[in-house]
């Protein structure tokens, strides 16, 4: 076996969510580190079969929390209700070239 090309293996301390603990060897860190999990086989869904939605926010949420307010670019408010025929008609009148560009 060749020397000095296989990582450092040493022994790191694991937390799990409910505060228990183990020793186990790993390549993971340095020699005395301690891992804390957020997620492990006593509290995923995978292995509980139970559901439980974890208050993370995902990017989408992070986005509206960060523009929540502001106006979009045809000047419609958040959450204000645009019918299709509203669309159609502005799309119509951007389509059309003014008459005063024609002469």
């Amino acid at each position: 076996m060749k020397e000095k090309i296989h990582p450092d293996y040493h022994t790191i301390k694991v937390i799990m969510t409910d505060g228990s603990e183990f020793e186990t060897r790993t390549t993971w860190g340095k020699a005395g580190d301690t891992m804390r999990l957020d997620i492990d086989p006593k509290t995923h869904p995978a292995w509980t079969g139970i559901s439980k939605l974890i208050g993370r926010g995902g990017q989408l949420d992070k986005f509206k929390n960060r523009f929540a307010g502001i106006v979009d670019v045809k000047g419609h408010k958040e959450g204000e209700k645009v019918t299709g025929s509203a669309n159609k008609a502005e799309k119509k009148a951007s389509d059309k070239p003014d008459a005063k560009k024609k002469k």
